[in-house]
């Protein structure tokens, strides 16, 4: 098993023994229950799903509740696959908690980054914006020219302007696990990782 199911409780920070602060996100990880196998045979590729956050039943859909009764596992909120891992030996009703991971461990972890709505382009793109001076009032934040000439005499696909910014599915690799509380379900990760608080994550091994 190579991954695992965690909500980002927020950003803190760790002191080394040399007295070096590491600045770190708390995600509480797991337990996760594997609630399908997913082998070649018969789905086409290899992935194990997993559930996080039980749920109950009465809030469940009938195709859903389905699905889970066919093996045998309790319903959860959150499910996710995690692809391409050894999973000879898992089977559905298996716990999966943060001992998968070990201190050092170089991860990966998805998530949604946060959402900021419409935004201009130097909030967006890191613009500059226009100059300040010569009677340029009102052109301190504006893209500037966006057009082509006579030919193609459109807007090219793909410019960059103003418009919705985060809110998209990211995917941070070359974290570090710091510290692993096994009491409390917490993974201490080094650095930062997409999404807000609350927010759900997938945190997968990568492999140097």
């Amino acid at each position: 098993m190579l991954g695992i199911i965690g909500k980002k409780i927020g950003m803190s920070q760790v002191f080394e023994q040399n007295g070096t602060m590491v600045p770190v996100t708390v995600v509480e990880a797991g337990p996760c229950q594997v609630v399908q196998v997913k082998t070649p045979k018969k789905d086409g590729y290899s992935a194990v799903q997993l559930g996080f956050e039980k749920k109950p039943e009465k809030r469940i859909n009938k195709p859903m509740l389905g699905h889970f009764k066919a093996t045998s596992t309790e319903p959860y909120r959150f499910l996710s696959e995690i692809k391409d891992f050894e999973g000879d030996n898992s089977k559905p009703g298996d716990m999966i908690t943060v001992d998968l991971f070990k201190i050092g461990d170089t991860v990966k972890v998805s998530g949604v980054t946060k959402g900021k709505g419409f935004q201009g382009v130097v909030k967006r793109y890191n613009f500059k914006g226009g100059p300040k001076s010569h009677g340029q009032s009102d052109r301190h934040r504006a893209p500037g020219s966006i057009g082509a000439s006579a030919y193609p005499s459109r807007v090219i696909k793909g410019m960059k302007m103003a418009g919705r910014m985060g809110g998209d599915n990211k995917t941070v690799r070359g974290l570090s696990i710091v510290k692993i509380d096994t009491e409390n379900n917490l993974l201490y990760i080094k650095g930062a990782v997409p999404g807000t608080r609350n927010s759900i994550v997938t945190i997968r091994r990568q492999e140097r």
